[in-house]
């Protein structure tokens, strides 16, 4: 691991301190492959987006924002998404399969050699999201692996604190990750009561917003964050009115919460528009007011369709049904 991950060394024979024999073994039944970027796009404000080859016709994306005391790397764990939000591009992709914690943790490391090129610097990657394409919980054992690898001393050593899983609101799996790692926690809310949020987030069918709460606290306890973040993607007339803001507050009130509001980030063939700016500050500022602390995320990099929301990558559909579309089914 102090090879890989410290001394960025990518083949066996060069890893002088290991015997003759156990370099040999290695190099006969494992590879150390950094996975190829086909395409590598840069925003006007610094944001970098690299298209990631995946075999069979398919790609992933990941992306890297750069701030002033930070740097933060979107990954993906899975090729498309089955929870198909229609505000999100990744669902309109369909679903293929998922990645491995390989394929996870060859996105950090094509990132962190790419930047290391470009800035002669190691040290770029502060933080790293599990927000790019699908739904990291859906895929645990490989989105756990991989965390661990990123927070180990002997891998990425990246502060728990520093690393984020953010889900959908697969119930059971948040309850069960508070036995494997210890880090920050991301909710795709987007609505503050269960009907609007069936629509918006289709897995809320099944894991309502009472329940997602209770396994959202219960984490927070057991791995003593300060707080849970929301996340909510504001959307014209449909969850951003003022009385969605009340009820919002009136949800999370005296609970260790912070919410992300993020401007809606369009991409081709959606049908939703997003609110006003001056509409996104009456919202937040009924959320401060109520005690609740927020912020408006500013977009970065939707110049090159690497915004939150806007990651699509090159997908295989293999899904013969959305989530939305099966769940519609059950329910009729």
């Amino acid at each position: 691991m102090d090879w890989l991950y410290h001394r960025s060394i990518f083949d066996f024979d060069s890893m002088t301190d290991l015997n003759k024999d156990l370099r040999q073994y290695l190099d006969q039944n494992y590879s150390l492959h950094i996975p190829m970027s086909t395409k590598k796009e840069r925003s006007f404000d610094g944001t970098i987006k690299w298209m990631i080859d995946q075999g069979e016709s398919q790609a992933i994306e990941a992306v890297y924002i750069p701030e002033k005391n930070r740097g933060t790397l979107c990954v993906s764990s899975q090729i498309g998404c089955l929870i198909d939000c229609p505000f999100c591009a990744t669902g309109h992709q369909g679903f293929n399969r998922n990645l491995s914690s390989a394929e996870i943790i060859g996105q950090v490391l094509l990132a962190k050699q790419d930047l290391q090129n470009e800035f002669k610097r190691d040290d770029l990657i502060t933080n790293i999201v599990f927000m790019g394409m699908g739904e990291p919980l859906a895929n645990f054992s490989e989105t756990v692996r991989a965390t661990k690898i990123l927070t180990d001393p002997n891998g990425f050593n990246i502060s728990r604190r520093r690393v984020t899983i953010s889900t959908s609101g697969l119930v059971p799996q948040i309850i069960k990750l508070a036995d494997h790692v210890n880090v920050s926690l991301a909710i795709s809310l987007h609505a503050p009561f269960d009907e609007l949020r069936n629509e918006l987030v289709p897995i809320n069918r099944i894991h309502p917003i009472e329940s997602l709460l209770s396994a959202c606290w219960f984490y927070a306890k057991k791995q003593n964050l300060k707080t849970v973040t929301f996340e909510y993607t504001l959307l014209k007339n449909v969850n951003d009115l003022r009385e969605h803001a009340k009820q919002l507050a009136k949800l999370l009130k005296n609970r260790p919460a912070k919410v992300n509001l993020i401007p809606f980030n369009k991409f081709p063939g959606v049908v939703y528009e997003p609110t006003p700016p001056d509409q996104i500050n009456e919202f937040r500022n009924i959320l401060l007011e109520s005690g609740i602390m927020a912020i408006t995320r500013t977009t970065r990099g939707d110049d090159i369709q690497a915004a939150c929301g806007q990651l699509a990558g090159t997908v295989n559909n293999l899904a013969k049904k959305s989530l939305r579309q099966k769940l519609k089914k059950t329910l009729n």
